[in-house]
Parts: C-alpha cells; sequence; structure tokens
C-alpha cells in the first residue's frame, strides 16, 4: 500500500503495547550503556569519575536515577580539548560524510560528523516524524532555514526525500523571495522557526498576497520553542490558514524530529524507539517527575553509533501524559510541547518570567502585532524591564484618526496590566508603530539585557 494512503509509517512499530516498547527501550539502554562504555573513551572517562558503571541500570528508573547527565558545555570541552570532535565519534573520521554543527553564538560551535549509515538513518527517523504530522508524497515540502551548519534543515531534507516528497529548499533570508516562489511553486509544507513563520507571513501581507488562502496546508516549526505555545500556534494557525504542527528536539540529538505533532493535534508524541525522553526534576535531573508536572527535558539516543547523547540535559521545559491519543500510537506524549528553556529564564526584581511567557501574553491581546522586544537595566541599583512591542496595522487602520491617541492610550494600559497579571511584573511598555523592530530571518532575538554593563 502506498504511503500516501497509510494510517501510520510503521503501524506495528507505532502502535505496539507500551509494556512490550518500554522492555525493548530497556535493551536498548543497556546495549548503548555497554558500547559507549567500553568504546567511547569519553563517556568511559565521564562515568569512572562519576563512579557510574553500566552493571548498575537493569531497569529504566535505575537508568533515571543512577546514569549522570551531559551538557551542552561538558560536550564543547570535551572537543577543545580533543578537536574536533571529541572522543565519542564512533567511527573514523574519514569515514564521514557531512559536517555540521551548532550556531556557536555562545561560544565554540559544536561539531556533529554524520556517517553515511548515519544520514539513512536519520532519514528514515525524520520521514516517520513528517508522516506523523501530516507530509505526505504528494507535497512540495518548503524548506526556509539556512542549509549551512544548522540542523534543522538537513534532517527536514533528508527526512523529506525518505518520505518521498518534493523538496524546494530556496535558502536563508530574504523573507520578500521565500514568499513569491512560495506562491508559484505552490509549496504546501512548509518547514521553518515559528519566527521566521511570523515574519514571512508580515511579508507576504505587506505584498497584498492572502495569508489565509496560501498554497500552504501544513507548518511544522522547528529550531525554538513557538508552535507549542497557544498564542504563538493561534498566530500562525489563523494567520496562514493551516495547520500547525510542533515538531523538535535539539540538534545534538539529530534525528531531532522524535518529538512530533500527529494530526489530533494533541501534543507531540515522543518516539521513545529513536530517542529516549525523560522529564525529570529541574534541580535533580536524577529524579524523574510525576506525570503532568513540569521539569527538564533529557534525551538519550538509543540506536545511533555516531556521537550518541546518552542522557543529554537539553534545558528545554515541558510535562509528559501517557494518555491515549486518538490517532491510535502508543507513545506518550509531551501534551504542550515544549514551552519554554530553562537557562532562559529571566529574573527581574526577585521574580522568574521565561521570555516565551512574555510572548505568549502578548500574542493573547488583540491589536497588537508579531514582534516585541524586552529591554533588562539596571537604574540606581534596581532591574527595570521595559517590553516594546508594534501595534497590528489593520488594529489601527479600523479607528478614525481622531480616536487613535485615546485608543492606544487604552491599548497601552491594557497590555501594562494584563503582562502583570501573567507575570507578576510591572514592565515599562512601548507601543511601536509597525516595522519599527528590526525582523529575524530564522530565530529570534528578543532579549536585550544590559544589566551587566
Amino acid at each position: 500500500m502506498e504511503n500516501a494512503i497509510k494510517e501510520y509509517w510503521d503501524r506495528e512499530k507505532e502502535t505496539m503495547p507500551v509494556d512490550q516498547r518500554n522492555e525493548m527501550i530497556l535493551g536498548c539502554i543497556k546495549q548503548q550503556l555497554d558500547y559507549v562504555y567500553h568504546q567511547l573513551p569519553f563517556y568511559r572517562e565521564f562515568y569512572d569519575n562519576h563512579h557510574f558503571h553500566p552493571s548498575m541500570v537493569n531497569t529504566l528508573g535505575d537508568f533515571t536515577t543512577k546514569v549522570p547527565i551531559i551538557t551542552k558545555d561538558i560536550l564543547r570541552e570535551e572537543q577543545r580539548q580533543y578537536p574536533p570532535y571529541g572522543r565519542y565519534l564512533g567511527f573514523h573520521p574519514e569515514d564521514g560524510a557531512h559536517i555540521h554543527g551548532s550556531s556557536g553564538t555562545t561560544g565554540r560551535p559544536t561539531f556533529y560528523l554524520f556517517s553515511k549509515e548515519d544520514i539513512a538513518y536519520i532519514g528514515e527517523v525524520m520521514a516517520q516524524a513528517l508522516f506523523t504530522a501530516g507530509v505526505r508524497r504528494t507535497d512540495v515540502v518548503q524548506i526556509s532555514t539556512d542549509l549551512g551548519m544548522f540542523m534543522g534543515g538537513w534532517g527536514s531534507l533528508w527526512g523529506s526525500e525518505r518520505l518521498g516528497a518534493t523538496v524546494f529548499t530556496p535558502g536563508a533570508g530574504n523573507a520578500e523571495r521565500h514568499i513569491r516562489l512560495m506562491y508559484e511553486v505552490g509549496s504546501s509544507v512548509l518547514i521553518t522557526t515559528p519566527t521566521f513563520a511570523l515574519r514571512l507571513m508580515d511579508e507576504a501581507r505587506r505584498l497584498g498576497y492572502d495569508t489565509q488562502n496560501s498554497p500552504l496546508r501544513i507548518g511544522i516549526f522547528i529550531g525554538e520553542p513557538g508552535a507549542g505555545i497557544p498564542g504563538i500556534k493561534k498566530a500562525l494557525e489563523e494567520g496562514w490558514g493551516i495547520h500547525v504542527m510542533d515538531c523538535a528536539t535539539t540538534s545534538e540529538m539529530t534525528p531531532w524530529a522524535t518529538n512530533v505533532e500527529c494530526v489530533q493535534k494533541n501534543g507531540v508524541h515522543m518516539l521513545q524507539d529513536e530517542v529516549y525522553t525523560e522529564v525529570v526534576d529541574k534541580d535533580n535531573p536524577n529524579r524523574a517527575v510525576p506525570e503532568g508536572t513540569s521539569g527538564g527535558v533529557i534525551y538519550t539516543h538509543l540506536k545511533k553509533k555516531g556521537q550518541p547523547m546518552i542522557r543529554f540535559w537539553s534545558g528545554d521545559e515541558s510535562h509528559v501524559t501517557t494518555e491515549a491519543c486518538p490517532c491510535g500510537r502508543t507513545y506518550p506524549r509531551l501534551p504542550n510541547g515544549v514551552y519554554g528553556r530553562l537557562d532562559d529564564m529571566l529574573i527581574i526584581r526577585g521574580v522568574n518570567v521565561y521570555p516565551s511567557t512574555i510572548q505568549r501574553s502578548l500574542l493573547e491581546i488583540e491589536g497588537l502585532g508579531n514582534e516585541h522586544r524586552i529591554v533588562l537595566e539596571r537604574i540606581s541599583h534596581m532591574d527595570e524591564a521595559t517590553v516594546k512591542v508594534e501595534y497590528h496595522p489593520d488594529w489601527i487602520g479600523s479607528i478614525q484618526s481622531h480616536e487613535r491617541e485615546a485608543a492606544l492610550e487604552k491599548l497601552q494600559t491594557h497590555v501594562r496590566e494584563y503582562l502583570r497579571a501573567q507575570t507578576g511584573i510591572r514592565f515599562n511598555l512601548e507601543i511601536l508603530e509597525p516595522e519599527t523592530l528590526e525582523r529575524f530571518d530564522v530565530k529570534a532575538r528578543r532579549v536585550i539585557d544590559q544589566r551587566h554593563v
């Protein structure tokens, strides 16, 4: 039967009884721990230093409570001491086929080397993820990301090719070009970051396109939290008239689409038989949290042998449910996707707040546009926080010119009070004209923290 009319990419795999899958996962974990300990010097040294041995894991509970986590900083330091790939590569560098890496925005990039076997495996898992999200071989998949070091574009490319869809890669940046080509070639699936999707929406409207009647039917959003946050999801769904699908883990965990939303839109399914996902206490990564409790997200490669990540601390925040999904897949889910970054948390006058909470709140207010900035300063030893946000051109256009000043004052009061109710923080507020703030073509940089200056 053609994949185009199948309900699942792999029915037996995706609908497997939970106990049977967990038994298989435990077997994979034991094999991976034995492999990394005996074959990869980085892990052996790391585990010895933490007084851990693979023989200590006999249950999934043992895995959570006994295996130490690794972090991006640990990997970066390992690659600094043993350049360029560290001592956890798993194959000879001459057998590499692709070099990729993190953006390096916080320092030296982390390098990933993939073999041909890695690429074939990644393509298969990504194809399952894209199929789960509703992509079919008849689609034209527009990948509006940078096909450079960033793994988001490449994973999407390999998965779309394996699925049999037509792939369109218009390149990075230049929103106007992306829009014109999208309508010209008839792209039916858009894969990009939530930030760039909102940027494309604004550009399309500026050019006179009816975004709610575009050729798109599905948007798959990667690279940053957003598609699982209600306000952002609503803005994307209503603005583009599409099905919005959240799909991501992190580039270290390539194939990174092992958290993926199905067409029922009940949050993202965790493809636990490929990348095992745990939600743990934010302050103690060796303690799982109860179902429904928010915590930090940790990932483990179950089958990947090249640069495998074992209990990788992602910095993401989410919570788990095991409630059945109407789609019939028996994977657990993150019902609200990934909705925050623990390492992005801001402390303002002693109050903890995530930038995603501020963004979500702004998108819930009628009359505001999609762009904003959060500016933090320290004045006379006190934190001052200012939110700058644009009003929506359609909103101001619906108001008589002699009434606009009063309407802006009313909107400003409403926004300030709403933000305080949602965050517990009194923000200074600037409401700006449309197109005042800089636009971003990949991931947003909306927090400007000048308190250290």
